[in-house]
């Protein structure tokens, strides 16, 4: 009986002295894993794709549990055009953390790269499912079925994503797309309107209303935004402001 209590004394001992050693190490680890994760972001915000990479890849050798590094290492692989490799980790960080909505959006944005638009639509729908305020996931639905054709659920999709943010310039702009695909003209003008309203240096927007004045006939309205877009640094197609100079009888100045 003595001798029992001796071990367990014995015992208590060993493991304090063990903890002594074990949890410095594993809060080196925990800090190790926070420098090099942290400075993968870093490189990722600055465009630094390689950099970035290199620093998720230590993160993950010391913590290969972690959804977000998988995510952002995506990311990263996504902008350098990466796209098989970027799937990879998002399904990684899927496996990990299934609710992780930003690791759908991601992997939907490399399917629409990829053309997969069916895979891109479900993995937005998954993401809009677990967080139905993901604006960009609302956003990036509306894209790939513009390349599926089906206009009408862009313009459901950029009208949702207004609604949660109706500063957002983009979505105007592109339901304005839709609606002129449609034939919708008199809904197009008051949205590219209105993303010009937002952001009074979209390029993308006064081309854009350009076209869709060109084709109600008011041609001095139309130069004006080929002119202001052009200072923009937008180029215009040749083919466009062929049609423009014969139909409006004027040169561009």
């Amino acid at each position: 009986m003595k001798m029992l209590i001796q071990n367990k004394e014995t015992f208590k001992r060993v493991l304090f002295w063990s903890s002594m050693v074990i949890c410095p190490l594993l809060i080196g680890c925990r800090d190790r894993f926070d420098d090099y994760y942290n400075r993968g972001i870093d490189h990722l915000k600055n465009g630094e794709y390689d950099q970035a990479i290199s620093c998720f890849d230590k993160a993950l050798e010391i913590n290969p549990r972690h959804a977000d590094a998988y995510n952002n290492r995506g990311v990263a692989y996504g902008n350098k055009g990466g796209y098989d490799q970027a799937i990879s980790d998002y399904n990684k960080a899927i496996e990990i953390n299934p609710r992780l909505a930003m690791a759908y959006n991601n992997r939907g944005t490399a399917y629409n790269a990829k053309g997969q638009h069916d895979q891109a639509i479900s993995d937005f729908t998954k993401a809009i499912e677990i967080n139905p305020k993901y604006v960009e996931a609302y956003k990036n639905r509306g894209l790939a079925y513009y390349h599926k054709g089906q206009y009408d659920m862009v313009i459901s999709d950029y009208t949702k994503a207004i609604e949660i943010n109706p500063r957002y310039a983009e979505a105007y702009n592109n339901r304005g797309v839709a609606y002129y695909l449609k034939g919708r003209y008199d809904m197009v003008i008051p949205d590219y309107n209105k993303a010009i309203e937002i952001n009074p240096r979209y390029a993308q927007a006064y081309k854009n209303r350009a076209i869709a004045y060109y084709h109600k006939g008011e041609y001095d309205k139309a130069w004006e935004d080929v002119h202001k877009a052009q200072s923009l640094g937008h180029q215009i197609h040749p083919e466009f402001l062929k049609k423009l100079r014969e139909d409006s009888g004027r040169e561009s100045p």
